[in-house]
């Protein structure tokens, strides 16, 4: 058995949960969710939880069965909980502003750019460097703040550039560092 896929999913209170015809709907204090399940995997709800079962131990099978059961307990944690992605804009003169739904990206370009987010989620500005990302789906939102960041990367000798909150950087010595040891 698979050790993810085997593990029940508790369903917390004020969700609900219904399967038909191959396809899976969450609903919950924070919007709904739909998503079309492998044909092979077996989905039933039982006391309050989600089980997920695979009819054999093939390859494909065994794969299909940690993923679905991943996919959708994401789906109860995204209609309970949310998720959330937060950005950081390094560098002297970039910034960030936000006008109406959209945001206005201030980064280096000879022109603003703006992003619009998709239906299901919010961007927030804190300050004129902070940038988070939230939603009920984690596969759009993890998306959408991937876009943002690949509007301008962290740049490899000074850092500067998008980053996610945390993240670390090895900067690059640069000429400087490479000639030191030379006479």
């Amino acid at each position: 058995m698979s050790r993810i896929g085997k593990l029940p999913i508790p369903i917390p209170a004020g969700v609900t949960v219904a399967v038909k015809d191959g396809t899976i709907t969450v609903k919950g204090p924070k919007g709904e969710l739909s998503r079309t399940i492998p044909a092979e995997m077996t989905v039933k709800v039982e006391d309050g939880k989600i089980i997920v079962s695979r009819p054999s131990d093939s390859n494909e099978h065994r794969a299909y069965h940690g993923l679905t059961r991943t996919l959708i307990a994401n789906m109860v944690e995204g209609v309970s909980k949310g998720f959330e992605k937060s950005l950081d804009i390094v560098g002297v003169g970039f910034r960030v502003e936000k006008s109406g739904e959209k945001i206005v990206l201030r980064v280096g370009y000879t022109h603003p750019v703006e992003v619009t987010p998709p239906p299901g989620i919010t961007l927030a500005v804190e300050g004129n460097n902070k940038i988070r990302v939230s939603g009920i789906d984690k596969e759009k939102v993890g998306q959408v703040a991937a876009n943002i960041k690949a509007i301008r990367p962290p740049d490899a000798y000074k850092g500067k550039g998008i980053r996610y909150t945390g993240e670390t950087m090895r900067l690059k010595p640069g000429k400087a560092g490479k000639a030191v040891g030379r006479k």
